[in-house]
């Protein structure tokens, strides 16, 4: 087991990578710890769950429910740098026009946005604030929603890494990621996934809310075997699009779960 101070180094090494917030000056960014450091992106689903949740409690305080749920989304994507939305844009525009392993890959690391991207990012964006919408009147547990959905989404990346090759054979931004990490990795990032989720059951006192584990497991597995059959494999756009999709499904499954139960 790695010494406490390696494991803040990869706390910052996951916050340096997958948010815009900065690291101590004694944290050296090295590419190999970053394969490391995604037992930590869950983690970051913490952070990034809190922040939001913060932002919407103070904009719905000054304001309306509504501009409480884009306040919250704004401060989300401007924290992470629209890092994860970028990966799922890239994946659309890839898998929308590319029609061969090649295409599909070549596409996806041009840096333009087609109309698959924009097409995409406006449907998903619009669903998640609908659907965060539907969830505005519950303002005692937006905290452990917004929690459980950034760590949850977060954590289903994780185990792609751990299921599919990478698909890229030339060098890019999240190739150090690629590698699969020693399994004490997994369980840490499936702590971090889950411990969030099980706190909301019990404060809700709802154990069905456990339910959206494996439904996010179910949603990853069909994403990882369509990535398979057209790439092979994954890339860093792929896990964006994972934690995105998973993200709105968590948030689809708790209104319909609070709608019914």
């Amino acid at each position: 087991m790695l010494p406490i101070r390696h494991h803040l180094t990869l706390v910052f090494t996951a916050l340096q990578f997958y948010t815009r917030l900065p690291a101590p000056k004694w944290v050296v960014y090295r590419p190999e710890n970053l394969s490391l450091a995604t037992g930590y992106l869950p983690f970051v689903g913490w952070i990034a769950g809190l922040v939001a949740g913060g932002a919407w409690l103070g904009a719905a305080y000054l304001t309306n429910p509504s501009i409480a749920v884009l306040c919250s989304m704004i401060i989300s994507i401007l924290l992470t740098g629209a890092f994860h939305e970028d990966g799922f844009a890239d994946v659309c525009d890839g898998f929308g026009g590319g029609w061969t392993r090649e295409k599909i890959l070549e596409i996806m690391k041009d840096s333009r946005v087609g109309t698959y991207a924009s097409v995409g990012l406006i449907l998903i964006l619009a669903l998640k604030f609908a659907l965060l919408q539907s969830i505005a009147g519950w303002e005692s547990g937006i905290f452990g929603i917004l929690v459980s959905g950034h760590a949850l989404s977060r954590l289903m990346p994780v185990f792609v890494i751990y299921m599919l090759p990478y698909a890229r054979d030339t060098d890019s931004k999240a190739k150090p990621v690629a590698g699969k990490p020693p399994f004490w990795v997994l369980v840490m990032a499936i702590v971090f996934g889950v411990l969030p989720l099980f706190g909301m059951a019990v404060y809700v006192r709802q154990p069905l809310v456990l339910a959206g584990i494996p439904l996010l497991g179910l949603v990853t597995l069909l994403l990882a075997n369509y990535f398979k059959k057209w790439i092979g494999g994954y890339t860093g756009d792929c896990l964006g699009a994972i934690q995105q999709v998973c993200e709105v499904a968590f948030y689809f499954f708790v209104v319909v779960l609070w709608k019914f139960v």
